[in-house]
């Protein structure tokens, strides 16, 4: 009697997982956040001891939904097979005055590149190491904060510093800047 029912629901999750995982490669998908670079804004207890889970849009990527000031995740230029989250901090046409190690002291963002950087400066391999960074590293956008609960919710924006000029008609902080 459980034996068919068992085969049928074996059949019936086999045929559903090609349309799962498109899915989790392609729409959304759920990750842990490690590391310190976007404290406070994710994993804001410093021990570490408790991680946040995020929700991940892919669609929003593939379809260049994302403005100055959005959380990303993407490979890290310098290696490729590991994936780094950060904040978009510039855009094409933008000029950004860079931290140390950067060599120049100010860097008009290039043609089809952003300029990317953890909230947490001191604790981040970001754009100030590797320069600007194609937008086609840019893998997910990171949407909301699913765990722990009490900081349930959509990403909170940073308030934007004064060391980007930004070029007009860029959308920072879901306004357009002018």
């Amino acid at each position: 009697m459980a034996l068919p029912f068992m085969r049928q629901w074996a059949w019936t999750t086999i045929a559903w997982a090609p349309i799962g995982l498109y899915f989790t490669q392609h729409g959304y998908s759920i990750g842990t956040i490690h590391g310190r670079s976007m404290q406070p804004t994710l994993n804001p207890d410093s021990n570490m001891l408790q991680k946040d889970v995020v929700l991940f849009n892919r669609w929003a990527i593939a379809k260049y939904e994302y403005n100055i000031g959005d959380i990303v995740t993407l490979a890290r230029p310098d290696v490729p097979e590991r994936t780094v989250i950060k904040r978009i901090v510039a855009l094409e046409g933008d000029v950004v005055q860079t931290r140390a190690p950067y060599p120049d002291t100010h860097i008009r963002v290039p043609k089809g590149h952003c300029w990317i950087e953890g909230d947490e400066m001191f604790h981040s391999t970001d754009s100030n190491h590797y320069g600007p960074v194609p937008l086609g590293l840019i893998k997910a956008k990171v949407e909301y904060i699913l765990y722990p609960f009490n900081r349930f919710g959509k990403i909170p924006e940073k308030p934007r510093g004064s060391r980007v000029h930004y070029a007009p008609g860029h959308r920072v902080y879901n306004r357009v800047d002018e």
